[in-house]
């Protein structure tokens, strides 16, 4: 049986799919090689994920961080050992978006959740990649970037007294403790990234609106116009470009792109390109 990962630094969603039958899933906690070394992998997979008797032959694992020949054999090494399987394929989370986007068509393949990300996809392999940086230099379009500048807006007070009243009721937090969880403690994208899904429920106010607009607009000039290609289709996953559909078609019609697939997660793309007949 086959079984496919996709792997983020929170969460991993696992498929062990069956011949001519319905697909197993599995959540454990999340995979990344920058973070956890080959062992810790392992212990993880002991406590969380149960065989119970499936034998598993070929493995397929799509991860954030999973970004280079070393990291990628930490985690190979790590499901070898569990799994008592010597097929294990290991790509990036990107690849994992190409494939469940694009299947084997060429376009640009595009990851907006709590980070973004995007590459010309050929239908085999990945040809470009414009380097996301992270949220503090790059990530344009992403929650954490959307977070950023709303929280920034507020505080500097570049919003209507109705919209920073709007913000503050509904999070019951102050501005020391904006900045302490931003400054002084981990992981601030994903605290960040939080703030995106009330700009999701305010979407109306058009000033909030406004910002979702220029976030997804910077994705696209900073990003997706270096790809030189308006002849190409661009693909979406993730939960920023599922829930800001709207305001996404908006900016890529007047830039000129052509939207393809927009999901708000990998799996089901990636288990019907699994299912497909490889040459």
């Amino acid at each position: 049986m086959k079984l496919i990962a996709d792997s983020g630094s929170t969460k991993t969603e696992w498929c062990i799919m069956h011949e001519n039958g319905p697909c197993d899933r599995i959540i454990t906690s999340g995979i990344n090689p920058f973070y956890q070394t080959t062992q810790d992998i392992i212990d993880s997979l002991q406590k969380e994920f149960q065989l119970e008797d499936v034998t598993i032959d070929e493995v397929f694992f799509y991860g954030a961080g999973c970004a280079n020949s070393e990291k990628n054999k930490i985690v190979s090494d790590a499901l070898v050992h569990y799994f008592n399987c010597q097929q294990v394929t290991v790509e990036s989370d990107l690849m994992g978006a190409a494939h469940s986007l694009c299947q084997s068509e060429a376009g640009i393949a595009c990851i907006l959740g709590t980070g973004s990300n995007s590459c010309y996809y050929d239908g085999h392999t990945i040809v470009k990649n414009v380097s996301p940086l992270g949220f503090i230099l790059g990530d344009e379009g992403s929650g954490a970037v959307m977070g950023k500048r709303l929280v920034a807006d507020v505080l500097k007070h570049q919003l209507s007294d109705t919209s920073i009243e709007l913000f503050f009721n509904a999070f019951k937090t102050t501005p020391a403790e904006i900045l302490d969880r931003v400054y002084k403690q981990p992981f601030p994208n994903r605290y960040l990234a939080q703030f995106a899904k009330f700009l999701s429920q305010n979407i109306q106010v058009e000033e909030l609106e406004e910002l979702v607009l220029n976030c997804l607009n910077e994705f696209v000039i900073r990003n997706l116009l270096q790809y030189a290609s308006k002849d190409l289709k661009v693909f979406f996953t993730g939960s920023i470009a599922y829930y800001f559909r709207e305001q996404l078609e908006n900016v890529m019609e007047k830039n000129g792109l052509k939207i393809g697939v927009i999901n708000q997660a990998p799996m089901e793309g990636l288990i019907e390109y699994h299912n497909k007949p490889r040459g």
